[in-house]
């Protein structure tokens, strides 16, 4: 029968299709997220992380059904971001190990595989909530066995798993308060079904029913209300009802033959970690271990994980403004509520940490790393030393960092201690990829001398790039430059000099790169279009397999690109 089994070549198309449907969806399920807290994000967290799971298994596309499944789980672990993302992951690599042994699957095997996801995923979530998307994908399986042991084929099993998790998504205010109290139905359950409705209809052979991303929830029946919020339930929600501040992910790469680490235990490492926050995610294979955790204190997380090996893709998050950031989009003001968040926000912390940046994507950037002041500025337009001055006088910190990345800021930064009477460090970075490298070193637990020799060290580890143009005729080393050529600029001197960007930039990062890099990241400016973007991605990827690659968009001006080479 047409319907009998599922091979490599059609999974990837089924999980192309599920990507293509949540993409649709993001802003309907970001606006009923509530749960565990209020940041607005679930929906984009999903999408990203399953982005990268199938674009991973496009790369490694094989009609042996076990080896894209292995693709697949590779590529969401890989890029798996936020409690979201992370249970996600963890939902089709047990959905991916079932079949790695498999040329294809029956309905039997596929329905195997959806129980094998759910029991990978309840074991990686420290404290599992029902009513949430593990609910879900739990009572999806169990209907998808009963159909699947009766005979169902891979078709009758998709649609079990659809009917129920349905049914069981208009369950979940009954088991989760939150929920019912905003009127929603959770956000990742639905995220999730999302993607099964995209995987079904392309197993059918049917296109993939898109939404209107314009639709406007209230136009929605009272009735819809627990499918849809009216508006971002968010807005309703109080900040101080969140206890751990920040969402923190990051990665350990377990190396120990790069330096002496202790022994990794997961369930050790979990239990451990559980004292530190809530929302705690630990999953790991043999190289990898991916955490996601909501915490006050992040750094307590990141010293202790870094006991095991290094770090990297380290992301922290102030879930407090973000959803300060959602309120205001809604235009709403939050809730005026007295809370102790208030007469703690006057109180000196050990440190405060200012950077000087420019382009709205850079600032994200540093701000999601943790620095508390950025001052926008750079190549045309440096701050004064007034300008760092004020900055600093704004932040309520014990010890004041300030990270210039730029050499021409420097100076002025270096007279702010001659102005302000309380300690200040000033980082020599020059650039953005070194700020970053500085800021990933921060540690807020750790006495000041120490966090600048940390700080001041990671420096030495990055390798820092940027394309640019000519705005007039001119010579370089004896080059000449013509009005217009793009420029390849690495650690700055200008080695590259072209009239085509892409060679520009990619004959730029093969100078940059050594036997030592592992990881290219790539910001883009405000006049790079999207195609260059896409173009020079996909050079990398091909001519850099080995390398983990990440792309963000800086909006920097003047700087078609910014390369960070680690």
């Amino acid at each position: 029968m047409a319907h009998q089994q599922i091979d490599g070549i059609k999974l990837v198309e089924m999980m192309q299709a599920g990507s293509q449907s949540l993409s649709s969806n993001v802003e309907m399920v970001n606006a009923l997220n509530v749960f565990p807290v209020p940041d607005g994000d679930t929906g984009t967290n999903m999408n990203l992380t399953l982005t990268s799971g199938v674009e991973e298994m496009r790369r490694n596309s094989s009609s042996h059904i076990g080896q894209s499944a292995a693709a697949l789980a590779k590529g969401l672990l890989m890029g798996a971001r936020g409690n979201s993302g992370v249970i996600l992951s963890q939902l089709f690599r047990g959905f991916s190990k079932a079949m790695q042994d498999e040329e294809s699957i029956t309905g039997i095997k596929l329905a195997d595989a959806f129980k094998k996801g759910v029991d990978t995923a309840y074991k990686a979530v420290m404290k599992p909530v029902e009513g949430t998307v593990l609910t879900v994908a739990r009572e999806a399986a169990e209907h998808a066995n009963s159909v699947a042991k009766d005979g169902g084929d891979v078709i009758a099993v998709m649609e079990a798993v659809l009917e129920e998790g349905n049914a069981s998504l208009q369950r979940t205010p009954k088991l989760l308060p939150v929920l019912a109290q905003a009127g929603v139905v959770d956000a990742g359950g639905k995220g999730l079904l999302v993607i099964y409705e995209g995987m079904l209809a392309a197993l059918k052979g049917e296109a993939v029913t898109l939404s209107d991303s314009s639709q406007k929830t209230e136009s929605l029946s009272m009735e819809s209300l627990s499918e849809v919020a009216h508006e971002h339930v968010q807005a309703s929600m109080d900040p101080a009802d969140i206890e751990f501040g920040y969402c923190t992910e990051f990665m350990i790469m377990l190396n120990p033959e790069r330096r002496q680490t202790k022994y990794f235990n997961e369930d050790v490492f979990r239990q451990d970690l559980s004292r530190l926050g809530d929302s705690l995610l630990v999953v790991s294979d043999e190289d990898l271990v991916k955490v996601h955790i909501h915490a006050e204190n992040p750094g307590d997380a990141l010293n202790m994980a870094s006991e095991y090996g290094d770090l990297t893709r380290i992301k922290i998050d102030n879930m407090r403004e973000q959803h300060s950031e959602i309120v205001r989009r809604e235009g709403q003001a939050p809730q005026a509520v007295a809370t102790p968040a208030a007469p703690q926000s006057q109180e000196e912390k050990k440190y405060g940490i200012v950077a000087v940046v420019s382009g709205s994507g850079v600032a994200d950037i540093f701000r999601s790393v943790g620095v508390d002041k950025v001052i926008e500025g750079g190549q045309t337009m440096n701050p004064s030393t007034e300008d760092i001055v004020n900055a600093v006088e704004e932040l309520h910190a014990e010890h004041v960092i300030i990270l210039p990345n730029n050499k021409n800021i420097i100076l002025a930064a270096e007279q702010v201690a001659h102005v302000i009477d309380k300690p200040i460090t000033v980082l020599p970075t020059k650039t953005i990829p070194q700020g970053l490298a500085a800021m990933l070193s921060f540690r807020p637990d750790v006495e000041a001398d120490k966090n600048k020799e940390q700080m001041t060290d990671s420096l030495m580890h990055v390798r820092s790039g940027e394309v640019t143009y000519a705005v007039r005729d001119s010579s370089y080393n004896g080059e000449e430059i013509k009005e217009g050529d793009f420029l390849g600029i690495n650690e700055g001197k200008i080695e590259t000099v072209y009239r085509d960007l892409l060679s520009t930039s990619t004959t730029l990062l093969a100078n940059m790169m050594d036997e030592d890099a592992e990881i290219i990241t790539v910001i883009y400016g405000e006049e790079t279009s999207a195609e260059q973007v896409k173009e020079l991605s996909s050079y990398i990827e091909e001519n850099y397999p080995e390398m983990e690659l990440e792309v963000h968009q800086g909006n920097q001006p003047l700087y078609f690109f910014i390369f960070a080479v680690e």
